[in-house]
Order: C-alpha cells, then sequence, then structure tokens
C-alpha cells in the first residue's frame, strides 16, 4: 500500500475522532471501501493496517488531534455548505410514454453557460424519462444581438454536455409561416400596427391608457403592416398584441408581437426586415413543432398569460408550460449584461477564462460534464432561485476526476535540501490505487521541497519523503542536509512532497476563485503561482487532469501552465 492509501486512512480516522473523540477500526474501513471500492478485494491486507493508525489516533488526546488535522489536513475543518440532494425528477403532468417532446430554445446571442446547461439536461432528461424527442431551436428573430458564433458555440456546449437533440432548427427557418400568423392576428383583430413614440407607447402603459393607434380600423392596421415590409424604418412601427391596457400584469399591456430591424441577420443576411417577439414566435414555434412540455425559467411566468392568449386567438394546439429556477453561482455571474464588459474591458481573457460560469470556462478549469448533470439532477425540480455554492459541484466532479487524475509531486517555495546516500532512481505509481502506470524518477543529490515544510526541523528529526523514503535531517541553518535511511514506513513522523532539482520543470498555475464579493468585481480572483513540478508532465497530453499532492486537482492547459480546479 502506498503513502497516499495510508494518508487518506489516516485522514478518516483523524476525521472521525475529531467528531466523536475516538475512532474504530472497522468505521474507518467502511469509509476507506465506500471510498475506494476496488480494496475490497484487499481486505486482509488493509486490516492490520488501518488497526496500526487507529490505535496510535485513540492514543491522542483531543488537542494534539486537532493540531494534526490543522496542519495536515485543513479541510476537514471547513464548514461544508448544507445540500440536500434530490432523486431525480418528478413526474410530468399528462404525460404519455413515446409522445413527450420538450425543446431548449437559446438565443444565439453568446457562449452558454451553467444556467443553459441546467435547462438543456432538464428538457433532455424529461424526453429521455418518456421516450419523447428533444428539439434544439435556436431563438433567432434579433439579429441585433446574434452571431454565427454563437450558434456554433452553443452547439459545441451541447455535445462536450452529451445532450442529445433529436430535431435541430431555427426560428427564423419559420418566418413566413410567423408573418402568415402575424396576419391572422389582425384579420381576427387581436393585433394592431402602432406608429407611437416609444416613450408614447411606455407611458400609455404605465399609466394604462389604450393606444389611438388600437382605435384604428383593418384597413389602416394591413396598410400599415404592408409599409412595414418596405416603407417605415426601424422605430417608425410594430405590431402590437391586443391585450388590457388595465391589466395588472403588465406583459398584457398591448405587447410587441412584430418589429422592424435593419441589421443584417446571420443566417438571413437582407432577406428580411420585420421579425417576430420572443412572445410571439416562441408560442406559435411550440404549438407547430408539437412541443407538450415547454420548460422556461420562472422569470417568464407572469408571460404565460400572453403565450396561452396567443395561441387561443389562433386557435392553436396548447402546449403545458412549466416553469424551474434559474442557475448560477454565488459570486459568477450569467448574465451577458455582466459578462461582456469584464471581456470587453479585460477584466478576465475571454469566454474560456476559468473565473466564469461558461460552458468553455468550467471545461478549461477541469470540470466534467458528467459532474454538471449530476450537480443539476442533485438541485432537484424547484421555482426556488439556485445560487449554488461552487463547492458543490466541486465535489461531484471530485468524484469523478479522482480515480482519473495522475498523482505529481508540485513544489511552490523551492528549498533545496542536499541528501546522502539516495538511490539513482526509483519508481513511483501514477495513481495511489489505480492502474495508471508508472514513472521513473531520476535522482541527484539535491532535492527540492517546499519551504514551510522543514522550516522547523532540527537535525536528527526524521521525515518522510512521499514516495521515496525516510531522510534524517543533519543540518538545518544556513544549508539544509539530509541522509537517507531506508524505507521503512512509520507513522509518527511528518510527511512532505519533494521534487529531484536536477528535472525540475517550471510551470504557471492559475488558480481561478470568487469573481464578485457582492456587487464588487474581485480583482485578486485569479492568482498565478509560478512553481516546479516533475519531468512526467511535459508527457502528458493537454487536457490531462492531475492531482499535485498536497495542493488540489489540475488540468493541463499546455505545456508550460495548468489549472486548477479544485481541492
Amino acid at each position: 500500500m502506498d503513502d497516499e492509501t495510508k494518508e487518506k486512512i489516516r485522514k478518516l480516522a483523524l476525521q472521525n475522532a475529531l467528531d466523536h473523540g475516538k475512532t474504530q477500526d472497522k468505521i474507518v474501513l467502511a469509509k476507506v471501501l465506500g471510498q475506494e471500492s476496488h480494496l475490497r478485494a484487499h481486505v486482509k491486507e488493509i486490516m492490520p493496517i488501518i488497526s496500526e493508525i487507529v490505535a496510535s489516533v485513540n492514543k491522542m488526546s483531543a488537542s494534539q488531534i486537532r493540531k494534526e488535522v490543522e496542519q495536515n489536513f485543513a479541510d476537514l475543518l471547513e464548514e461544508k455548505p448544507k445540500h440536500e440532494e434530490q432523486q431525480g425528477l418528478p413526474p410530468l403532468e399528462g404525460a404519455e410514454h413515446g409522445k413527450v417532446i420538450t425543446r431548449f430554445p437559446p438565443e444565439p446571442n453568446g457562449y452558454p453557460h451553467i444556467g443553459h446547461a441546467k435547462a438543456a439536461i432538464i428538457d433532455e432528461e424529461y424526453a429521455r424519462m418518456y421516450g419523447g424527442k428533444l428539439i434544439l431551436r435556436f431563438d433567432d428573430t434579433n439579429p441585433e444581438a446574434e452571431r454565427l458564433e454563437y450558434y456554433a458555440a452553443i452547439k459545441v456546449g451541447l455535445d462536450w454536455l452529451g445532450v442529445r437533440y433529436d430535431v435541430v432548427k431555427n426560428t427564423s427557418d419559420d418566418i413566413e409561416i410567423l408573418y402568415k400568423k402575424g396576419k391572422e392576428m389582425l384579420e381576427g383583430g387581436f393585433a394592431y400596427v402602432c406608429t407611437c413614440k416609444q416613450e408614447t407607447i411606455s407611458a400609455n402603459r404605465r399609466e394604462m391608457k389604450a393606444c389611438k393607434c388600437s382605435l384604428g380600423e383593418q384597413v389602416q392596421n394591413f396598410d400599415r403592416w404592408e409599409k412595414m415590409f418596405s416603407k417605415y424604418k426601424q422605430g417608425d412601427a410594430i405590431v402590437r398584441f391586443r391585450g388590457d391596457m388595465k391589466s395588472e400584469n403588465t406583459v398584457m399591456r398591448d405587447p410587441v408581437m412584430f418589429r422592424i430591424i435593419e441589421t443584417k441577420h446571420p443566417l438571413l443576411g437582407d432577406k428580411y426586415r420585420v421579425y417576430p417577439s420572443y412572445d410571439f414566435a416562441v408560442a406559435i414555434e411550440d404549438s407547430i413543432d408539437g412541443v407538450t412540455h415547454a420548460f422556461r425559467t420562472k422569470e417568464y411566468e407572469l408571460r404565460n398569460e400572453l403565450y396561452y392568449s396567443i395561441l387561443e386567438a389562433l386557435k392553436m394546439r396548447k402546449p403545458k408550460v412549466i416553469e424551474f429556477s434559474r442557475l448560477g453561482f454565488e459570486g459568477m455571474p450569467v448574465s451577458k449584461r455582466i459578462l461582456r464588459p469584464l471581456i470587453e474591458e479585460g477584466k478576465v481573457s475571454g469566454y474560456d477564462d476559468p473565473r466564469l460560469p461558461t460552458l468553455e470556462a468550467l471545461r478549461r478549469r477541469g470540470i466534467r460534464p458528467d459532474a454538471i448533470r449530476k450537480f443539476v439532477l442533485s438541485l432537484g425540480f424547484t421555482k426556488a432561485d439556485t445560487q449554488a455554492p461552487f463547492e458543490t459541484l466541486e465535489s461531484f466532479n471530485r468524484k469523478i476526476v479522482d480515480g482519473e487524475s495522475i498523482r505529481l509531486h508540485m513544489i511552490k517555495n523551492p528549498k533545496v535540501i542536499d541528501v546522502s546516500g539516495l538511490p539513482k532512481t526509483i519508481t513511483m505509481h501514477n495513481h495511489p490505487t489505480k492502474d495508471l502506470g508508472t514513472r521513473i524518477v531520476e535522482l541527484g543529490q539535491s532535492l527540492l521541497v517546499e519551504e514551510d515544510d522543514l522550516a522547523r526541523a532540527k537535525p536528527e528529526d526524521t521525515i518522510r519523503f512521499m514516495g521515496l523514503g525516510n531522510i534524517k535531517i543533519t543540518r538545518n541553518d544556513s544549508a539544509l542536509e539530509g541522509q537517507y535511511t531506508g524505507d521503512d514506513l512509520r507513522q509518527d513522523i511528518p510527511k512532505i512532497h519533494w521534487l529531484s532539482e536536477n528535472t525540475a520543470q517550471r510551470l504557471k498555475i492559475l488558480v481561478p476563485s470568487i469573481l464578485f464579493h457582492g456587487e464588487e468585481f474581485n480583482e485578486n480572483s485569479l492568482e498565478e503561482l509560478n512553481v516546479f513540478t516533475e519531468p512526467y508532465y511535459n508527457q502528458l497530453k493537454e487536457g490531462a487532469e492531475i492531482q499535485f499532492v498536497r495542493f488540489g486537482y489540475c488540468r493541463k492547459d499546455s505545456q508550460l501552465q495548468a489549472i486548477y480546479t479544485h481541492k
């Protein structure tokens, strides 16, 4: 059994003793097997080691236990956010197996983020739960905000998440159908064309006053409708739903159905200049696409009345609209209104900056898509806004990457120790329990250690150099020297990591942290560590997951840079 597994056992024993005063070998065994199930076949070999560690911990006083935890396992003292895990999604009202159709309708006006991930995963999970279909439909009726790169980015993000959609379409594909439905609304008296100035429209809506344009006859409305396609300029005219200007629901105060936008569309170019509003298009598209259950975030809840009123006026099939909460992380805003200025002002490097909650940033940081799915589903289905601590996602990710992460040593603040009696090479396992191969480490006389690790070491003290063996300190004044004394395992001595000085490689590690404290941007949200690591790092592929011993999980970003994922 290697040092890292023994260290895990000791950590579990200390944690149990910290909570209950004493610990028991059977409890520690159960916890070890729960975390490392592959060790079940080696219970006979690990049980004596567990018993030895448990006995040594039980001899310690409460203050000694706490002191060791503070020095070596400080994370055990951190208060963990409470998170109640839900099991699956609740059943859908009125759902029939094989007939459920859901849709994910992102607007291609930015890069997808954790909020999009939640919506897409819920849409897909329900479609699969009932043997139905998922439609990916780009809500692209505002060419002022939309770009081709965003269509592609959304697809890339969904593919990375593992979201499988059955149909891909654009709302703009159906623009002629939407025009037809708009004319039907005019013909039925359910809409009118308004040529008032925006200030007048806004004032009337605030004061609940009917617009004079709403009194116009059909001839006037159709004349103005035709002029929207030819004569009128942007801002000259809009089509408005004939709602209720006295309604307490402000959404129903004659909202916009069509407007003129003279910007070139990323797919349609200059072919069209009149575009439907989201409220009008989403209702029509959901109906004609056969959507049975339309999920959207709860800020649209007041718009449900308009959604159903439009379909009622057109005598079209009505899907079931279901709201759920938005998802964001504390201190990591998803709003484009906040993110874009950060990028434009150079406060973050781009949409893949590891401090952001975009899917590109999460991928680059080392968060796995299967961890995101488990995290989303664990939150359950609720309308209560979810500002989850990032640590909750980290906990799901840690369980996934732990068994796949190469273990390497890394030194931040190096101090040289000259050691006599070292072997020329040693073989180290790439993972303490999984078969991820081995690496040969060449040793010289000089090793690098963390300055703080041996700051208090005295001559004659013995220190365990993890994976190498025991070294007795012979000098610690202006120079640091030691003597290799073999590989006998001892539980009563400190353990540290190290590097061979003659092969140590320079590396930069980016350490992202919370982006905002309240409304204030955190200027120290990205730390750059200049460190040294093993040459084996160079053999790893870009994107490889690494656990730097006694530091945390990281993802290889390039030959010269890694990004810190989490503890």
